[in-house]
Parts: C-alpha cells; structure tokens; sequence
C-alpha cells in the first residue's frame, strides 16, 4: 500500500502560482516607458514551445513536492524478532578459570575455553533477547551494555583472556553491575545468568546482599557453577586425584538462585554446561506471537529522478538555443 510519510508537504502545491501571482512580470510597453500610450511591442518566439515548457515544469514541480512527501511502500504486517526480554550474561575471569579440567570433542580445554564455545552457541540462539556481557574477576566490569546485536555479545566474550579482571571473584559486585542495569529498564523479563567456578573473595558487596537487591528489582538469577570433581595432576610420587573444585560455593550460588526464583545448575564437563545452557533456553522460552511491524521501503528517489529529467528537459533546448545564436 502506497502513503506519504509527510503528507502535509502537499500544502506547497501552489507556491509556484502564489509567487507568480505576487511577482506579475510588467508588459513590454511598461517596462520600456513607451512615449506613444497606443504604441504596443509584439511577443518574440514559438508560443506552442512556451507552453509546452510550461506543462513540463509544471510535471517537474509536482514531482518535487511528491519527492518531499516521501513516499513508502508499506507492506503487510510481520511479527517482531524481538522478545523484550533483557538478558545479562556475567562471566567469571578470575585465574583458575584456566584449570584445564575440561574436554571438549576429545581435547582437554580450560573451563573458559569451553566457556567460550558452549556460551557462544547459547548466545546464538537468543536471537531476539536484548543481552549484555559482564565480566569478573578482582572487579565486574560492564563489557557489552544491552543490545540486539548478540554478534558484538559473542564477539566480546571470545575476545578476552583470563585473568583480564584480576585473579580473584567479585560475585557479589557482578550481580550488583547486572541489577542496576537490569533495574533501569521498563517492566518485563529481567535474567542474569551468572556462571563462576569459585567463592566469593573480593569486592565491595556480598553475594546475598546483591541478590537480596536482584529480588527487590524483579532480576531472576541462574547460576551456573562450573569445574570438574576429578582431576589428575603430576605429584612427587606420581600422578595422584585431586578435587579441582574445592573452593566452589554451591550452597551461596544455590541460595542465590533461590533468592531471586531462579535456578542453580552444576556443570562438572562440557556436557552438564550445555545443559544448563539449553534449561535456561527452556525456562525462558522466546514468545511465539510478539508484536507486528509493517516493512516500509522508500520510493522518493523515483519522482526525485523524475523531476531532474524534466527540469533538463527545458533547461538543454534553452542552453543549446544560445549556444547556437553566439556561434552565428
């Protein structure tokens, strides 16, 4: 269907008339101050090709004001790829995310390595969520504030390096970051999914009081704690078993989730991780039916094209015609 964005711009329609009016060029015997009042000058040239210019700047006038109307070809009606919902991702960038206790396609991988693949898929298929991206370490830092483009989410997070944030974890000060960003936004879905392989030992603010906050904004937090229980490490007698996630806190991460009705998942492989991954996916379903947008495509350029070409129409007989006369 054909509508003009700025209709009201039809309103100059007749200016062209107005100013012509307003401005009545004085007949030829004004003009020259003739002594003999009965004395009149006859008109010079072709009156069939005056008026044929004429009709042709009127076409290139209404093809000018059609122009600046802007015309648009609205289509039918589609739904919206965007799901309202606001969703934080907060990623942990203390030095043990280094602990190669990960396997990923048979290769053994850091929990920040597979981290890096199995969060970049699940970003991937949050297409229509507006995301950002915290990270954390000895401090939270807001890496990618709120956006559609879950490209530049992805992008930011297989770009940094551990330890990028210092070594130690502010999880408290992470979730803070998060809610007051979250908090800020219009009444809707607000999720954090925050994913740590350790305590809480830095920062300013303590994990329960920041999800005490979470709570009160309306933030639901999924925790996911993230670290192998076996692993096998080089001794002075030998290779021997240790438990490379002994510090993890999953009593205060699970109270965390509790806190703000969210969940709390144990990833000790790869395999646990995606699976977090795809239950969040699950308890946060994208709409099915979100609100419709109409698709408007400009078509200005057409009577734009339109009215130059009969401008040039009139302009290049009249520029040829005194080329011809200086020549003779």
């Amino acid at each position: 269907m054909l509508e003009f964005a700025w209709p009201w711009v039809t309103l100059l329609l007749p200016l062209p008339w107005l100013l012509r009016r307003w401005m009545r060029r004085a007949a030829p015997e004004q003009a020259l101050h003739l002594p003999q009042p009965g004395l009149q000058l006859t008109k010079a040239g072709d009156s069939t090709r005056h008026g044929t210019a004429s009709w042709i700047l009127v076409l290139a006038w209404l093809s000018l004001v059609a122009s600046a109307a802007r015309p648009q070809w609205v289509g039918p009606p589609q739904a919206q790829q965007r799901s309202g919902r606001a969703l934080m991702l907060a990623v942990d960038l203390s030095g043990s995310m280094q602990t190669q206790d990960m396997e990923l396609a048979g290769q053994p991988v850091s929990r920040f390595g597979a981290v890096e693949a199995i969060a970049g898929d699940f970003i991937a298929r949050r297409k229509g969520d507006e995301m950002g991206l915290i990270l954390f370490g000895s401090q939270a830092f807001l890496v990618t504030p709120l956006t559609y483009d879950l490209s530049a989410v992805k992008a930011q997070l297989q770009g940094v390096a551990v330890g990028l944030a210092g070594t130690e974890t502010a999880i408290g000060d992470a979730i803070a970051v998060a809610v007051k960003r979250l908090s800020a936004l219009p009444e809707q879905a607000r999720v954090l999914v925050l994913l740590t392989d350790g305590v809480n030992n830095a920062g300013n603010i303590t994990p329960r009081q920041a999800a005490r906050a979470a709570a009160a904004a309306g933030v639901r937090i999924y925790t996911i704690g993230i670290g192998a229980t076996q692993m096998r490490v080089p001794g002075f007698f030998g290779s021997q078993t240790v438990n490379p996630s002994a510090d993890l806190d999953a009593d205060m991460l699970t109270g965390i989730a509790k806190e703000t009705d969210g969940r709390f998942f144990r990833a000790t492989d790869t395999s646990e991780l995606a699976d977090a991954y795809r239950a969040i996916d699950a308890l946060e379903p994208m709409p099915q039916h979100g609100p419709t947008l109409r698709p408007r495509h400009e078509l200005f350029r057409w009577p734009l094209l339109i009215a130059i070409v009969l401008l040039l129409l009139v302009v290049l007989p009249r520029q040829w015609v005194n080329v011809r006369e200086r020549v003779a």
